[in-house]
């Protein structure tokens, strides 16, 4: 069997002869008169006329004086019946081939095609060339879908081949488009204003999580990569807008797991006027309009086997309180149990304790614990003051927060609170951040002093929510990586790639 390097040396091989010919391989323009699928679509309409149709060769089959030549678009296959004529001519200049040249094709290449609708005798739908164009000669070939791609670790190095080979793999990115254009479509109908924020901030904020750090040259300063989009929307309140949202990348410097990337797409909307029971109407609306428009059902099998069901509308998502968890499953009070006991029983339920860890983190890591054996949807609420700096307190206990947790499938999706807008509140609670952070917790929130002053200028009471796509993740049964199309990857460079670079400065 050939070597990649010996099967792209023949390719360069026919790139010179075509190039000898006069044809330029790469010319700058294409022309399209229909889709394949419409092709498909319209047959009766289309057949007996001409088309123009553009796409990546799949398969060559030569018969003497006739050709089958199945090319795929963006839509589908499609078959182009090309025969031996004696009286046609090519435009070389036109990029143009001739029935003669097809030797010089291969698999992989993109062509566009004028001719004739037609029926072949075994039934296919095809198109009678008339005229072929090369659009972008391939040098590396693409593997066949008998062939297979399915290493895991050249799938995600090579995506743009896993998506041409794997059609499963490149319908999941198809339905990630629709999950966020379902989602911004949804937040448009409910008068919520899209305004795109800064990805760069001098105080990291809005969420428990260690950022990255960037230079700006031009202001000589360190900048943060954000972590949450949560403290500018906020201060578009401040401004007087009343339903914001943002749809886009942040980052958290944090390990890969199977449910987080440290670079993901996420989305936070706030309404001012809103109070979190408002805000959980909405979230149980919103989510089943994101599920119907992306995947048609509002039942799934996940990747553990775990059944959710988001029912019906009108229904609402059971509730579950942490301080009630932790009491019933651990005996644990989240107030008075001493940081020891919390300790003890992280140890009994072999969970790790490092020496960093504070109340906060300890209590987190019992709760996940138990949170694995949710299936939900359901929402968590009763979180304690002391773990949210940034919600508002309960009217009937202000040892909680106004908060609520979208939680299914063993993880929580999504993370929602009415905004503490109280700016002395606020700077105290700030103040008990920076000093976890200041005793070594990195994923403390900082003091962020302009965020109080933007407050002291007035916010309206209001709610807010993010989530980012670790609900496509899990809806579509896959991991994190999976799920997104280019993951970050420690850099490499195969043998093969070296050798035929061998001036590549590594």
């Amino acid at each position: 069997m050939a070597t990649l390097k010996e099967l792209r040396d023949e390719r360069i091989r026919k790139l010179a002869d075509l190039k000898e010919l006069g044809v330029n391989p790469y010319p700058a323009q294409a022309h399209r008169t229909h889709d394949n699928d419409v092709v498909h679509a319209a047959f009766p309409e289309l057949e007996g006329k001409q088309v123009t149709v553009v796409g990546r060769i799949v398969s060559i089959r030569k018969f003497g004086k006739i050709a089958f030549v199945v090319i795929k678009d963006d839509g589908a296959d499609l078959q182009l019946l090309w025969r031996h004529e004696e009286a046609v001519t090519a435009d070389r200049a036109n990029s143009e081939l001739l029935l003669n040249d097809i030797p010089l094709l291969d698999a992989g290449d993109f062509v566009e095609a004028t001719g004739i609708v037609v029926r072949t005798q075994t039934g296919e739908e095809s198109v009678e060339v008339q005229r072929l164009r090369l659009l972008a000669k391939s040098l590396r070939p693409m593997p066949t879908k008998q062939e297979g791609f399915t290493n895991k670790e050249e799938r995600l190095r090579r995506r743009y081949v896993d998506m041409n080979v794997n059609e499963d793999v490149r319908q999941r990115f198809i339905r990630r488009s629709k999950f966020w254009q379902a989602t911004r479509d949804f937040l448009h109908s409910e008068g919520f204003l899209e305004i795109n924020i800064p990805v760069l901030e001098a105080t990291a904020g809005g969420a428990d999580a260690n950022p990255f750090v960037t230079h700006m040259d031009a202001l000589d300063t360190d900048f943060y990569l954000r972590i949450s989009h949560e403290l500018p929307l906020k201060r578009l309140l401040v401004a007087g807008y009343e339903k914001v949202f943002d749809i886009g990348a942040r980052f958290r410097n944090e390990n890969y797991s199977e449910e987080h990337l440290p670079e993901h797409v996420a989305m936070e909307w706030y309404w001012a006027y809103a109070n979190w029971e408002q805000g959980m109407e909405l979230t149980e609306r919103m989510v089943r309009a994101i599920v119907d428009r992306t995947w048609g059902t509002r039942q799934f099998t996940l990747a553990d086997g775990m059944q959710v069901d988001f029912g019906i509308d009108g229904d609402h998502f059971p509730r579950i309180s942490f301080v009630q968890v932790l009491k019933e499953q651990y005996d644990i009070d989240v107030f008075d149990s001493s940081i020891e006991d919390i300790a003890a029983k992280l140890r009994d339920e072999k969970l790790e304790v490092e020496k960093q860890d504070n109340r906060q983190r300890s209590l987190d890591k019992l709760w996940k614990k138990y949170r694995k054996t949710i299936t939900g949807p359901a929402f968590l609420i009763d979180m304690p003051t002391f773990m949210q700096p940034l919600a508002k307190v309960q009217a009937s206990n202000p040892e909680l927060t106004e908060q609520f947790n979208l939680v299914f499938g063993g993880s929580e999706m999504c993370k929602a609170f009415s905004e503490l807008n109280d700016p002395v509140d606020q700077y105290n609670r700030f103040k008990e951040q920076q000093a976890l952070r200041d005793a070594g917790d990195d994923e403390a929130q900082m003091m962020d002093i302009d965020y109080v002053e933007a407050l002291e200028y007035g916010m309206p009471p209001a709610c807010g929510l993010g989530f980012s796509e670790r609900i496509f993740w899990s809806l579509e049964g896959v991991t994190a990586r999976e799920g997104v199309p280019f993951p970050q990857l420690r850099p490499g460079i195969d043998e093969t790639t070296k050798s035929i670079y061998p001036d590549l400065k590594l």
